[in-house]
């Protein structure tokens, strides 16, 4: 995995792990569940799209960019854009 995408991927783990904390926080202060549900869907999309990041991540390190031309490249981008945006 590139370098950037490395740190960038530890950040957003490091910022679900600080969110995961903050809800076993409400749970020990008895906070309403509505609160706790909303942060846990907030750390389920985080992850997913982590899980997207990685698989984009993947399959640029799978297709060499000289096997693609200018076109197919940008198409590829789009197409990996979309799995991150919507993962």
């Amino acid at each position: 995995m590139v370098q950037t995408t490395s740190s960038q991927l530890k950040n957003r783990l490091r910022r679900a792990d600080g969110q995961l904390q903050g809800i076993v926080k409400m749970v020990d202060e008895g906070r309403p569940c509505q609160d706790i549900l909303t942060q846990l869907a907030a750390v389920r999309s985080g992850v997913e799209r982590m899980m997207g990041v990685v698989v984009a991540e993947n399959v640029k390190q799978c297709v060499s960019q000289d096997q693609l031309t200018d076109d197919q490249q940008t198409e590829l981008q789009a197409a990996l854009d979309l799995v991150v945006k919507t993962h």
